[in-house]
């Protein structure tokens, strides 16, 4: 008797359907493993209790990086200690928040600081994104009106920065900062906010949206698993240059959903 091919294994496997989401900020939450497996591979530890919430800890243990579905109203939450001049600090992201926007902030937790001022604003700015004063408020929209990023300041002097995205069915998510959260975090954080590159998706997990595009994609299991690897492969190889002494390799930049030529984009 023949063995059973399995689906997904081998050269018989079979592609799966998947979409291209454009505007990224609608995409809804994503696979979580987005964000976890690449702070593991970096090194991080997993502090979660079994059953519980997701708990990553930095190896300094000066961050962690939590993802809460079963409280309300959930979502994730990056909490830093207080370290040097700076104090603690926090930022609270809803749990529709997209992973790969999430991940320009907790991917820099990971690296060094840039030698250069980060601009919070450049990056929107790039893109388009419309800017206006409101009283105190300085706020930044994206093209579609969609999705923003604004600094707001309370008569008492309290700053907060706030961003989210909601479509007109009310679908959508927001994020707070705290005033003291680090600058370059926030700017990788609007920088994929402000990216025009659609994310994926599989096929019963799009946001039922009239403010969305979306391109339909045939995708193999073997495709999305050398994305993920790829991913992982580029912060254990960061890692491990800044662990070494004499590490100057600079790490790789990975696109995890950058189609390959077997896949197949239809409108």
């Amino acid at each position: 008797m023949k063995k059973k091919q399995w689906h997904g294994w081998g050269p018989g496997e079979q592609a799966e359907q998947h979409y291209l989401v454009q505007p990224r900020a609608l995409a809804g939450g994503g696979d979580v493993r987005h964000v976890s497996e690449f702070l593991r591979a970096s090194g991080w530890r997993d502090k979660s209790k079994a059953g519980g919430p997701l708990c990553m800890e930095s190896p300094g243990r000066t961050v962690r990086v939590a993802y809460d579905p079963y409280s309300l109203p959930g979502g994730w939450t990056i909490h830093g200690r207080a370290e040097r001049a700076n104090g603690e600090w926090s930022a609270q992201l809803g749990s529709q928040t997209p992973v790969e926007i999430l991940a320009g902030m907790t991917d820099a937790l990971t690296r060094p600081r840039a030698a250069h001022a980060p601009n919070i604003w450049a990056p929107l700015l790039e893109q388009d994104w419309q800017t206006r004063f409101e009283g105190q408020d300085f706020t930044a929209t994206s093209p579609e009106g969609t999705a923003w990023m604004q600094y707001r300041q309370s008569p008492d002097g309290a700053a907060t920065w706030w961003s989210g995205a909601q479509d007109t069915q009310g679908n959508g998510w927001t994020a707070t900062f705290t005033p003291n959260t680090p600058m370059h975090l926030v700017q990788a954080f609007s920088s994929e906010l402000a990216s025009p590159d659609p994310v994926l998706r599989p096929r019963g997990r799009v946001p039922m949206s009239a403010q969305i595009r979306t391109w339909s994609v045939s995708v193999k299991p073997s495709e999305l698993s050398a994305w993920q690897q790829a991913r992982i492969t580029a912060a254990r190889a960061a890692a491990w240059a800044s662990n070494s002494a004499h590490g100057t390799r600079p790490s790789a930049a990975a696109r995890p959903y950058t189609l390959a030529g077997g896949a197949r984009i239809r409108r």
